[in-house]
């Protein structure tokens, strides 16, 4: 868990802040909140307090606060100091050195990393002045993210949208997180596939592909070249991550063996169809033909067995996603495979199973004692410890 400061500027995209603070707070965050008094007039201190847990701060010589905790306190509890949205008018306070307010006298104040996220108009943001403004915080080591593009609340269109919050999240992440991963390049699978039955129908399963998404993001996160295969799941592509995106087996088997030569560390946390239709309809077939239907299902590839006999010097993980004696099981599937590690999880379970944010697993090793139990908790905290113990096994 960081501590992670978030300064809300005046701009219309304020209300945008709620969103990353839940975000923040949801991975596990502790997150305090400082808001400037334009910005208030966009979002109440009371909703920004409710998801922070912590009260806003807004005043530079309040009085009930000063006696609590000081501006300067709040610098050096800050391990990042994110602000987003900034506004053209906050970047150049904070790029002259402007302290006339708790955000930026915070700012001069504070050691932590800075992370600024612009949001105005694309007129305003394209000004000359406010492009030296970016230019003389990136130098100065502030890390400048967005602005996205699109149409803006103003009705102009061009750049000025606040980029998306997962991406704010992600680089304030990356300023206290370890890079133990750099020079790595991991290949994650994740989701589900889907085989075809006739242009309508499929056979798929129930996996959301949250866990396989968690892996790749923390990877990047901590620094590594991350290449994800996913199946077909409406999730954002973490930032930093290079997707390619497949339907079937056959699909996400090409393309992972197609990214193999290059990985270093293989997670295969996609829940890969067993069998597929042996043939496919041309046209969707008619319910009022038959009054039951058999399919015939032939064996699809096993992914997991094709990138152990080509593992060369790479780390392979595999998960088993069981129902039923899950220990038992995982171990019978790590044996047969030959993977370095197994991830078992019990996907019976409503709180931790199929598309929850939740997660509890045991990471089997190839020896009997070598097991390990992660406790629940967010998928990008279960993710981080699958990670560290990949990493233990290519230290060996």
């Amino acid at each position: 868990m960081s501590r992670i400061l978030l300064g809300v500027s005046g701009g219309i995209a304020a209300y945008k802040a709620c969103e990353l603070v839940r975000l923040l707070a949801q991975r596990g965050h502790e997150v305090r909140v400082v808001a400037t008094a334009h910005a208030l007039e966009f979002v109440s201190a009371l909703t920004l307090q409710t998801l922070s847990g912590a009260p806003v701060r807004s005043e530079l010589l309040a009085a009930t606060a000063e006696s609590e905790i000081s501006h300067i306190e709040l610098a050096d509890w800050a391990e990042v100091f994110v602000v987003a949205p900034a506004t053209a008018n906050v970047l150049a306070k904070l790029a002259q050195g402007i302290a006339d307010d708790l955000l930026t006298t915070i700012a001069l104040a504070t050691l932590a990393p800075l992370v600024v996220a612009p949001a105005m108009n694309v007129n305003m943001y394209r000004h000359a002045a406010t492009q030296a403004n970016l230019d003389l915080l990136a130098k100065r080591g502030a890390r400048i993210v967005g602005p996205g593009q699109g149409e803006l609340a103003c009705g102009w269109v061009g750049e000025g949208r606040l980029i998306e919050i997962d991406v704010i999240a992600a680089v304030a992440e990356s300023c206290v997180t370890e890079p133990s991963l750099r020079g790595e390049v991991v290949l994650v699978s994740a989701g589900p596939t889907a085989e075809p039955i006739d242009p309508v129908r499929v056979i798929t399963n129930r996996s959301s592909g949250k866990m396989g998404f968690a892996v790749a993001e923390v990877a990047a996160r901590r620094g590594a070249e991350v290449i994800l295969v996913a199946g077909p799941v409406a999730l954002p592509t973490p930032y930093g991550v290079h997707r390619i995106d497949v339907e079937t087996v056959a699909e996400m088997r090409d393309a992972v063996l197609g990214a193999l030569e290059r990985a270093t560390i293989v997670v295969l946390a996609a829940a890969v169809a067993d069998y597929a239709p042996a043939r496919a309809e041309a046209v969707k077939m008619k319910r009022e033909k038959a009054d039951s239907l058999t399919l015939e299902l032939v064996r699809n590839p096993d992914i997991l067995a094709e990138v152990v006999r080509r593992r060369g010097g790479r780390t392979v993980v595999g998960f088993a996603a069981e129902t039923d004696h899950v220990l038992e099981n995982a171990r019978g599937k790590l044996a047969r495979k030959g993977c370095d590690l197994i991830v078992a999880n019990d996907v019976s379970r409503s709180d931790i199973g199929f598309d929850v944010d939740r997660n509890e697993v045991v990471i089997l090793g190839p020896e009997p004692e070598d097991l390990r139990e992660v406790p629940v908790g967010p998928k990008a905290e279960i993710a981080a410890r699958i990670l560290e113990r990949v990493l233990e096994v290519r230290r060996r």
